[in-house]
């Protein structure tokens, strides 16, 4: 892996975020990490590969004729709400809604002591 240069990807990223969203970010560096405009810090390594995204992000954007570009929110909104999943089973109790210390009765008998609290 090679070694980032932090200037040099904080510059790059400035750049590609200002040229995605039309704004400077706010970066905000703690030792060994960043976090862009008060989200979730990252580090060096991820601020470098959200900077490519990003740019890579707007070379393919302007590569896009007008007409695609106006075609994708539509296609996005005619898509039908995921149907939520099943709720899941509840887990079987062993015990049948008996009390904890009924259940260690039953199951140890007189041959073994019963643990703390079934006493």
């Amino acid at each position: 892996m090679s070694k980032l240069d932090k200037d040099q990807v904080v510059a790059d990223f400035t750049a590609a975020y200002t040229a995605a969203f039309g704004k400077a970010p706010q970066l905000e560096q703690k030792p060994g990490w960043f976090s862009v405009d008060g989200g979730k810090n990252i580090r060096l390594a991820e601020l470098a590969e959200l900077g490519a995204s990003y740019s890579a992000a707007k070379g393919t954007a302007k590569a896009k004729p007008a007409a695609e570009k106006k075609a994708a929110p539509a296609k996005a909104a005619a898509k039908p709400a995921a149907a939520k999943p099943a709720k899941a089973a509840k887990a079987k109790s062993s015990g049948n809604g008996q009390s904890a210390a009924a259940v260690w009765t039953t199951r140890l008998g007189d041959k073994q002591r019963q643990p703390r609290g079934c006493r």
